[in-house]
């Protein structure tokens, strides 16, 4: 006796047939339907899963077939499927059941044609964030350094005047615990025609300077004690140079106090500087405070 053995799963390829073979027996039966339900259920989740990236940003991969669903998806009738003469970038809106996405951008890389194509969509919840860097002239894409003591602020607490003076700005400033300040390099600073006339570097001994100007900054204020008269520079440690600092890039240098004895005007502090996110020295401070 042989029986015909047929299992679909509703928008499911996966159909399964048996023919010319006697039934199994009913547990070996009751097996078998339990495992090709299991594996038509993953075949059909692994079929409808989107993968999203982190936060409000996510790539979705398919055929030419998902691309038209998904431009169906997105009631943009002028999207055309992966593959075809499409555009290699749209951007429209995203349904309403994408929530508070505010600009979505569809994708469509060139790929071998031996590859599947390839579908992208990725969204924002900030419409401006969505716009292609392409799309914003350079000039207007970065912020400036906030300012929290200009020059002028700076030069009532250091004593130091030109052509010392190393600290342009103070961006953020944490009383009696740390403050981060900025240097522009450039050309003009009196001392790149001696350092060196071929390969304008500035020098490391002005790096730790100027990195100890910042610690000063912190050490004078009341918050430590401070005088605003009488600070020194008493010491480093542990001093490290990553790379050159050239005209034209601007140093961020922080400070923090590490341990401070108020009964000796003493204190130990931490410094890092910056160019472009990136170290370039880092060591540890020895500062004085008190009459010569």
């Amino acid at each position: 006796m042989s029986s015909l053995v047929t299992f679909a799963a509703s928008n499911s390829p996966l159909d399964l047939i048996a023919t010319d073979r006697p039934l199994p027996s009913s547990s070996t039966n009751q097996r078998l339907s339990a495992f090709l339900v299991i594996i038509a259920t993953l075949h059909h989740l692994l079929l409808l899963q989107l993968n999203f990236a982190f936060d409000s940003y996510w790539s979705l991969e398919s055929d030419s077939r998902m691309a038209s669903a998904a431009a169906a998806a997105f009631s943009n009738s002028a999207l055309l499927a992966v593959g075809s003469s499409s555009p290699s970038s749209l951007s429209l809106r995203p349904p309403p059941s994408l929530g508070s996405f505010k600009r979505c951008r569809l994708l469509s890389p060139k790929s071998p044609s031996s590859t599947p194509a390839r579908l992208i969509v990725a969204c924002s919840a900030n419409e401006a964030d969505a716009a292609s860097k392409d799309e914003t002239p350079i000039e207007l894409r970065y912020k400036a350094f906030p300012t929290v003591m200009d020059v002028n602020q700076i030069r009532e607490i250091l004593p130091h005047r030109f052509p010392f003076l190393l600290v342009d700005r103070v961006i953020e400033y944490t009383p009696g615990v740390s403050a981060v300040a900025i240097k522009n390099v450039t050309i003009n600073d009196n001392f790149f025609p001696g350092h060196f006339p071929e390969r304008p570097i500035m020098p490391g001994v002005l790096m730790i300077e100027a990195m100890a100007q910042v610690g000063g900054i912190v050490m004078l204020q009341p918050d430590v004690g401070g005088s605003r008269e009488n600070f020194f520079f008493a010491g480093i440690d542990r001093v490290r140079f990553r790379k050159p600092v050239i005209a034209g890039d601007t140093l961020v240098m922080r400070m923090t106090l590490t341990k401070l004895q108020k009964h000796f005007g003493i204190a130990k502090m931490e410094g890092k500087a910056y160019v472009g996110g990136e170290v370039v020295c880092e060591g540890e401070f020895l500062m004085a405070m008190g009459s010569a």
